[in-house]
């Protein structure tokens, strides 16, 4: 169909009113959308065309109807063939060029997708008006024929016939540009190629695809309707300007479908998802999930294709559900005096996420805590506000606190909840009583006395309050530092009384104050005890006499050139020190008349030479200085002066002479230090000499055996003696007197082996185990006391066997005699000893043989 106006510049667009069953292109080209019977009655739609900038709408109705059956003659001619014949070009006539009619527009080709065939299937026949006269051959060229993809279309080079020859695909490629040449059998171009459009027309083919299976999306709980929650997308790739294209969506189910089923809705085009119903609650419902479906051909359930997803909407938290105490009163109790003690575990509740602002609570103290000895944290796994203690309680100001909390969340809570924005409720707190340490009042506490007390003096009365008055308790006093040892303190009533004198010179009296430290104990349960501070600040009397500074000077044989400078040093403080009065004594007589002194001022007097001249040497002057106490106090100091030859600067020039008089400290210490290295040096030479002969005693036993003159012990294998072998009595080497005591046996039975009953010398006794170095000396003492002894057999070395005992039947075997020839001994008297001395009958009892 075809549409005409009056200016030519209105741009239309064509729809169907049965778009499921018939399609219009831009071009007019009406085709049927799918395969359907068609009935013996006429087929009725309307065919709309709309202005795309006016909106102006027209339409025209359309009567479809069957063809009646064709005869074999009619249907051949309409099987024929569309023909598409070159246009004839511009022709020359009386030397002038005389134009044709207008050239042919040639219509596109409209070829149908995923066609059946039969293939080749034949389009359309191209012809040329020229072959009337030539002979022409046909041929086409573009992609889809000898470009790729290659071998889609053919055509008959000599009938013209263009055919295509298997399924088209629009989503591959939607036109097809083709070009159709006519030559002659010599190859020469007889016509102007042609263009050959072929649409390929969309069929509906394909399904909606979801860009995800899965879609996320989330929506504030409380939400109003028409809240945005997400967007959904598919895409069709059939022609997205057709119906085959065109998506609709809708909701196929929600789970759960409380509290309402039809929470959500879905605008059908866009695909956005919006609520429809008031009630999303997280505390109730926590996520949707929801089936989303896409159909195209515009949502026609019917002929449409179909696809579906899945929309997961989760609720999200708001805070619209305030903490609430789990109890109206809470009960907590903690001891006196202690902090940082959890007394009470609050605990709420939120329906809120937990974990969240919305869920964590805040807790704070209302009333109750004037002074803030309380403080509530919470804990951020339970929620629940832990009452600690920050500030020590007193039990005797308070036995019991009565504090208001109040519970609230850290944001706000959503606007339009109706609850209270926080819940309240009561802890009571019970203080226990413990056993406090009792306390000095005042700590330090400091008096004033004057030194020199005697002892027994009492000084003052140092108690300690016991802070728990509600116990019966007594309290008993000790001391616990006292440097001097000066005090005591009264267990019972803590009176303090001197064991000694008060001395404030003394060295643990520092800036005029004494120290000393009592403990209070209670007999509580536990028993507590506290320290208190007695500070006694020490009042100066005149209790010491002033003593010359210094105590050592030296000047000249002569008065001139120089004079001594003296001072006084006196350990009382003013006005019990200078200024101070120096004089000479009357005797001895010498001083006043070798010496004169003169006051300078307070402090300082000058010691001169009275004489012209006086002898170098040491001299030991008396001075008495007397200082301004109330008594005053006078002391008679020795100053010894060195008096020594001076030269012209006043600097003594005989020195070694006055040093000789007396020796220095410097030269008593250099003495000492000669004499300790004298002592090393001796003592060192000692050693190395006790060294030196240990060596000289280790060579020896290292001479080599072949130098040796005495006989050697060459050691062979042996099997052993068996366990009796395997011990060795090495004492009896070093005790020989330590063996068997002497007993009292008859002297006609005593063999001559044994140990002689009279008196044997004593050694001395030896190491049991001397050392590897001492071998030699413990040979050589055990020869010599083996030559030494009257008694000991005949051998190099004394040798101690065991004794069989006394009272033997046998008798000695140091009876028998031996003489020099075998032959002068007689053995008969073996043949008389029985079958066990047979054998040495037989070797010596049996004549010459």
């Amino acid at each position: 169909m075809k549409f005409s106006n009056c200016n030519g510049k209105r741009k239309v667009q064509y729809e169907s009113s049965e778009p499921a069953d018939f399609k219009v292109d831009e071009d007019g080209m009406v085709y049927a959308v799918r395969s359907f019977p068609l009935s013996a009655e006429q087929a009725r739609f309307l065919i709309y065309a709309q202005d795309k900038e006016t909106q102006e709408k027209w339409q025209v109705a359309v009567k479809l109807s069957l063809k009646p059956s064709l005869t074999d003659e009619s249907a051949k001619e309409s099987q024929e063939i569309e023909e598409i014949v070159f246009p004839r070009q511009l022709a020359k006539n009386s030397g002038s060029l005389q134009r044709q009619k207008r050239d042919w527009v040639i219509p596109p080709i409209n070829l149908p997708e995923n066609s059946r065939g039969p293939f080749p299937q034949e389009l359309v026949r191209i012809r040329s008006d020229r072959d009337k006269n030539l002979s022409l051959r046909y041929s086409v060229t573009g992609p889809g024929a000898d470009q790729p993809p290659t071998g889609i279309f053919i055509i008959n080079p000599i009938s013209g016939q263009l055919s295509v020859t298997k399924p088209l695909d629009r989503e591959l490629i939607a036109r097809f540009h083709l070009r159709a040449h006519a030559v002659d059998i010599n190859g020469n171009q007889v016509e102007n190629p042609i263009d050959i459009v072929i649409n390929v027309i969309d069929m509906n083919d394909n399904r909606p695809e979801f860009l995800h299976q899965v879609w996320n999306g989330s929506v504030p709980e409380g939400s109003k309707p028409g809240t945005y929650v997400m967007t959904v997308t598919a895409i069709d790739a059939d022609d997205p300007n057709a119906l085959n294209g065109m998506l609709r969506y809708r909701i196929l189910s929600q789970a759960p479908s409380t509290p309402s089923p039809n929470m959500f809705t879905i605008n059908n085009e866009t695909g956005d998802i919006i609520t429809v119903a008031a009630g999303l609650d997280r505390e109730k419902v926590q996520q949707y999930t929801l089936i989303i479906q896409a159909t195209d051909m515009e949502g026609n359930p019917t002929y449409g294709l179909s696809n579906t997803a899945t929309a997961v909407i989760t609720v999200t938290d708001v805070n619209d559900n305030p903490p609430e105490f789990t109890a109206m009163t809470f009960y907590g109790e903690v001891p006196e005096n202690r902090v940082d003690v959890i007394v009470a575990n609050l605990t709420v509740t939120d329906k809120d996420q937990p974990h969240t602002p919305a869920w964590n609570a805040v807790y704070r103290i209302s009333s109750g805590d004037p002074t803030g000895r309380f403080a509530i944290q919470t804990d951020p796994n339970s929620n629940d506000g832990l009452v600690t203690v920050v500030k020590p309680i007193d039990f005797e100001s308070n036995r019991m606190f009565v504090l208001t909390v109040a519970a609230e969340n850290q944001v706000p809570l959503a606007k339009g909840i109706q609850h209270p924005p926080q819940s309240t409720a009561t802890v009571s707190v019970t203080v226990i009583d413990v056993n406090e340490n009792p306390y000095f009042a005042p700590n330090p506490k400091i008096i004033r006395q004057e030194e020199g007390l005697h002892a027994g003096t009492m000084l003052t009365t140092f108690t300690a309050q016991d802070p728990d008055r509600y116990m019966q308790q007594n309290i008993r006093y000790t001391k616990l530092y006292d440097p001097a040892n000066w005090l005591k303190i009264d267990p019972i009533n803590g009176q303090i009384t001197t064991i000694a004198v008060l001395d404030r010179e003394s060295p643990n009296v520092k800036n005029n104050i004494y120290n000393a430290t009592f403990l209070a104990s209670d007999n509580g349960i536990p028993p507590m005890s506290g320290t208190g501070t007695l500070q006694i600040y020490l009042l100066d009397i005149n209790d010491n006499a002033p003593q010359v500074l210094p105590q050592e000077a030296e000047t000249c044989e002569t008065p001139e050139p120089n004079s001594i400078n003296i001072t006084a040093l006196d350990y009382d403080i003013d006005p019990n020190a200078g200024p101070f009065a120096f004089d000479l004594p009357l005797s001895p007589v010498t001083i006043k008349r070798n010496w004169t002194i003169t006051r300078l001022n307070g402090d300082f007097a000058q010691l001169n030479l009275k004489i012209k001249f006086l002898e170098a040497g040491i001299y030991e002057v008396p001075i008495i200085i007397t200082d301004s106490g109330n008594p005053p106090k006078s002391n008679i100091s020795i100053l010894r002066v060195k008096v020594c030859q001076c030269d012209s600067n006043g600097d003594c020039t005989d020195v070694d002479r006055i040093v000789g008089a007396g020796l220095g400290t410097g030269a008593i210490i250099a003495i000492l230090l000669c004499i300790i290295i004298l002592l090393i040096l001796v003592l060192m030479f000692v050693v190395w000499m006790k060294r030196r002969d240990k060596e000289r005693q280790a060579k020896q036993l290292l001479i080599d055996p072949e130098d040796d003159v005495r006989d050697n012990i060459l050691k062979y294998d042996e099997e052993g003696g068996g366990e009796e072998d395997q011990d060795y009595d090495l004492s009896q080497l070093q005790q020989p007197d330590t063996v068997e005591p002497d007993a009292i046996k008859p002297v006609g039975i005593r063999r001559l082996d044994e140990r002689p009953i009279h008196a044997e010398p004593q050694y001395p006794v030896r190491s049991a185990a001397p050392h590897p170095g001492d071998i030699g000396d413990f040979i050589n003492e055990g020869l010599k006391a083996a030559d030494n002894d009257p008694t000991a057999p005949p051998y190099d070395s004394l040798l101690v066997f065991d004794y069989e005992g006394s009272g033997s039947t046998a008798g000695s075997l140091s009876s028998l005699n031996s003489s020099s020839s075998g032959g002068e001994q007689s053995y008969d008297y073996l043949n008389d000893w029985g079958p066990r001395f047979k054998k040495l009958a037989d070797m010596y009892g049996g004549g010459d043989d």
